[in-house]
């Protein structure tokens, strides 16, 4: 099991470092609008690609036909690229580290088990301390750009994704998370409650932009063109959620990707990150399916079932008791 290539025995939750893709966009969407690099109501026509003024090299979007006019709401339910791709430029890529580090992301969660990755957060000094080539130093403005759909040198584990998904859910909240509970002495009997360690909140964020950005998640689910409206239907509660497809390799400027051709192990991650209820959320999940494919097709539905089985729990029919 240990030489197996497919590593059954890797804790992906907590060591597995995976390109996050679209899931990023909502912390980006935030921190354009808290730097005052966009606004909520700031249109762009997006014709399927973005250029970098004065180049010709074009950054695809997802749907090669271009989502057309779209603004930061439509840009998160729809998963426009072209949206972020310019976004990121306006940002510039240390605003988007700082806000990506406020969000927890590129440390561990300090959650109370081992063996935790820290993920990673790109910026112009990660660059030069870690690569020794001069050339390679320097932070180029391609690097920016994809940075804004989670590709790139930008990477998560999968427990970070869901407390920065959690800290979405509650406005800039934080917990360090834990998995034990409570503590009981095998002699007394007593019971000692572990406490719940609050991590430093996001502070300087507008109720105005949090709730914008909700609202563009509740969309994913809700809107008629939402990328995860399928998900959403005859929920009993209400949720909000990101899907997000992250390629392992680059594909080439004039090449079309075909999940058909391309080996298992290359194919794209599919990822979706979810919290219901909105109102009073209860539950964050973030779920990374290796090579899974699309994030709202393959993702998505495995964070519903959780959420379903979280929030709707059947009514007991005395076999748990006696199972207890």
């Amino acid at each position: 099991m240990r030489e197996d290539l497919d590593q059954p025995l890797f804790n992906r939750a907590l060591r597995g470092r995976y390109p996050p893709g679209s899931t990023i966009k909502p912390i980006i969407g935030l921190a354009g609008l808290d730097q005052k690099a966009t606004t909520a109501g700031h249109k762009i026509f997006c014709r399927g690609y973005y250029s970098l003024p004065g180049k010709t090299h074009r950054y695809r979007d997802w749907k090669p036909e271009g989502h057309g006019i779209v603004d930061m709401h439509d840009a998160i339910a729809q998963s426009c690229d072209t949206y972020f791709y310019e976004l990121a430029v306006e940002l510039d890529i240390d605003n988007i580290a700082s806000t990506l580090k406020q969000f927890g992301l590129g440390e561990p969660t300090g959650i109370d088990i081992g063996g935790e990755a820290a993920g990673l957060v790109p910026s112009r000094g990660w660059k030069r301390a870690n690569f020794r080539d001069k050339q390679d130093q320097v932070w180029f403005p391609g690097e920016t750009v994809i940075t804004g759909i989670g590709q790139g040198y930008l990477l998560t584990t999968p427990l970070q994704l869901a407390e920065a998904t959690a800290a979405l859910a509650t406005r800039g909240k934080r917990f360090q998370p834990i998995l034990v509970k409570a503590i009981q002495d095998s002699l007394s009997g007593e019971i000692s409650a572990q406490p719940h360690i609050q991590k430093e909140a996001i502070s300087g964020i507008s109720q105005r932009d949090w709730n914008e950005i909700i609202e563009a998640m509740r969309g994913v689910i809700q809107d008629p063109k939402g990328t995860a409206r399928a998900i959403g239907y005859q929920a009993p509660y209400t949720l909000a959620g990101k899907s997000g497809t992250a390629q392992v390799f680059t594909v080439a400027q004039d090449t079309e990707y075909d999940a058909e051709e391309v080996a298992e192990r290359m194919r794209d991650h599919a990822l979706f990150i979810a919290f219901a209820p909105i109102e009073e959320p209860q539950i964050a999940i973030a779920v990374i399916v290796e090579n899974g494919g699309s994030g709202s097709v393959v993702a998505a539905p495995i964070a519903r079932a959780v959420m379903d089985a979280y929030l709707t729990p059947r009514e007991s029919t005395g076999m748990e008791a006696n199972a207890q």
